[in-house]
């Protein structure tokens, strides 16, 4: 998106019928606290685990990274690792939430605005849960967590399940993630997305909006990137 174009009024064009959120890494920067979980219990079964073991988890459904730790030598259940991780990443939380840049300020417009949210992550309910009530405001309509979908992100089905919970046209709506896994997801189920990039390099040509964070990005500019999204004729160089 060119900088004249989000210069310019935006009060004729529609809002998104909702806006969906990411959690891990996008409205929070909880993944290191995963990667030093995942660090920590590798060792513990005499493995070792490097930076970009974990980044190669990124987005993924907790289920495959239990896999992934089960084939790096962590001889515990699927579930059983998925419930020490997410233990693990509770107690960091407890002691700091760390926002990510202009997430709060974008999510606290947003509902302002009275449009519908959703949180729509691979991290279980509990987790998700913890993480939105941790929240000082009521941030989200409704949750989809990792553990409540058949399929896991990069299948559309997570952002599909939260669009008909919401009750609203998923074309409509705009995404917001910082993985290619989940911007594969949000994509596939025909949402417009933004990517915002942080622990995982992402293309600057994906077919979605780039960001290098949230950190400016207001209402306005949802519109006119819901807006391009939905112009075949801005969409010529028009990802920014």
């Amino acid at each position: 998106m060119t900088e004249s174009s989000t210069a310019a009024s935006g009060a004729d064009l529609a809002l998104p019928d909702a806006v969906l959120w990411d959690m891990d890494g996008t409205i929070v920067d909880t993944e290191p606290y995963w990667q030093q979980s995942q660090i920590v219990l590798v060792a513990e079964h005499g493995g070792t685990w490097s930076r970009e073991d974990g980044d190669s988890l990124i987005g993924s459904g907790l289920w495959q990274s239990a896999r992934v730790l089960q084939d790096h030598g962590v001889d515990l259940g699927e579930q059983e690792i998925i419930d020490r991780m997410t233990d693990d990443v509770m107690v960091s939380i407890r002691r700091h939430l760390p926002w990510r840049p202009g997430a709060r300020e974008l999510l606290r417009e947003v509902r302002a605005a009275g449009i519908p949210t959703a949180l729509v992550t691979m991290s279980i309910r509990r987790m998700a849960d913890f993480v939105a009530e941790a929240i000082d405001f009521q941030a989200f309509d409704i949750v989809v967590a990792g553990d409540e979908v058949e399929f896991a992100k990069p299948h559309p089905e997570p952002y599909l399940r939260a669009a008909t919970a919401l009750g609203v046209d998923i074309r409509s709506c705009i995404a917001i993630e910082d993985s290619p896994t989940g911007l594969a997801s949000a994509m596939a189920a025909g949402a417009t997305a933004i990517g915002v990039e942080h622990h995982a390099p992402l293309s600057t040509d994906g077919g979605y909006t780039h960001r290098a964070s949230l950190e400016g990005v207001s209402l306005h500019e949802l519109r006119h990137i819901l807006h391009a999204a939905r112009t075949p004729s801005n969409l010529s160089g028009g990802k920014a």
